[in-house]
């Protein structure tokens, strides 16, 4: 079958986005599902940062490749020794596919499946195929959904199955967005009732960051970001406190509204500044936790005497460290108790055809999470 879908063809264009149209809307050959695929009618898919720095070359891509894995549609059919799953289930993506046997998935860690890492490096599926072709020539898959298009082939073990009740651009988000900022605070963090939390950069992952704290039971939620309107959206979702990060004095009022420091800093802005923000902004015994991703050239300076001296930790988070198959069904269970709102992330709807002037507002700081509606 044939499906259209925006394709990026060349890394790094100039701004705005909607003027140099970095993403074309093309039609490309889709093949059927193989064993262990199903092919997916998408309906909803999230513009994402990861998405971004892969346009802005942050994240270096093959290319050429069809974009987006924050992606939620219904099952159309199902390829061969597909047990799980049939025509008309609705289904979440998740952007690392968890193979299910190499060590980290046995260790209960699917977010750094070996296989998984491999295959969304080099831009397959997870059995290293193409499904996507244009003329003859393989097209790259995004992390193993390419969800910004009508349709996708994608391996069973990018996928888990929703409640089909859940509307679908409420469903795309908890792909990535809501993983990766809740799972953050309660999985990589280990947040405890009581403790003080520090958000630093508020697009849809670092404002889910904050619900997931106020979920948790923090005791004081402070957001921090260098937009005002972002923060004012933050002190709605609940933060008790916020702090522009271009106030010269911003690290003394964090640390005179903790009386020291934070016991959980994360940092979602992928810039180092924001990064070195708040780890020092962290207290004795304090933990640091990262989910963002700026080139990979850059380096953090750290005083390994802090980390000693202090017993301070410094994290990485990727996918929040969850296994999606089983907290995706939680988080949603969560949302549907009102206890999780993660609909009010949800600021602007497009279409395929204007998914450029979206990215431009993405890049600009103008949204907090898009989606795409097919």
């Amino acid at each position: 079958m044939q499906t259209r879908a925006a394709v990026l063809r060349e890394m790094a264009p100039p701004r705005p986005y909607s003027d140099s149209q970095p993403l074309r809307i093309e039609t490309f050959d889709l093949a059927a599902p193989q064993a262990g695929e199903v092919l997916v009618k998408v309906h909803a898919a999230g513009l994402c940062h990861s998405d971004l720095s892969t346009i802005d070359g942050n994240r270096p891509r093959p290319m050429p490749m069809v974009l987006g894995h924050e992606a939620a549609g219904e099952i159309v059919e199902v390829g061969p020794n597909v047990r799980d799953f049939a025509v008309g289930d609705h289904v979440v993506c998740s952007f690392v596919p968890s193979c299910g046997h190499c060590d980290y998935c046995a260790d209960g860690r699917a977010a750094l499946c070996t296989p998984g890492a491999a295959a969304n490096n080099a831009g397959t599926l997870l059995d290293g195929g193409f499904r996507l072709s244009d003329k003859g020539e393989d097209v790259y898959h995004h992390l193993g959904i390419s969800g910004f298009a009508e349709h996708a082939v994608i391996r069973t073990e990018s996928l888990v199955k929703i409640d089909p009740t859940l509307d679908y651009e409420i469903a795309a988000v908890f792909g990535c967005a809501v993983l990766t900022g809740v799972g953050a605070m309660v999985h990589t963090a280990g947040l405890r009732l009581g403790q003080t939390v520090l958000v630093v950069g508020l697009g849809g992952v670092g404002l889910s960051a904050v619900l997931g704290a106020i979920a948790g039971g923090a005791a004081q939620v402070i957001a921090a970001d260098i937009d005002d309107e972002k923060l004012e959206r933050a002190r709605e979702l609940g933060a008790t406190a916020t702090v522009n990060t271009k106030d010269d004095k911003a690290l003394e009022k964090v640390k005179d509204l903790t009386g020291g420091g934070v016991d959980v800093a994360a940092e979602f802005a992928g810039v180092q500044p924001a990064l070195e923000f708040a780890f020092a902004a962290t207290g004795k015994g304090g933990k640091t936790v990262t989910a963002g991703l700026p080139h990979p050239d850059v380096r953090l300076p750290v005083s390994p005497t802090q980390l000693v001296a202090q017993e301070r930790t410094l994290m990485g988070s990727y996918l929040g460290g969850h296994v999606p198959k089983l907290d995706i069904p939680e988080y949603i269970a969560l949302y549907q108790a009102g206890r999780l709102p993660v609909d009010k992330l949800l600021t602007h709807r497009l279409s395929l055809d204007d998914i450029n002037v979206g990215f431009e507002r993405l890049a600009a700081g103008q949204a907090i999470r898009q989606v795409v509606l097919f």
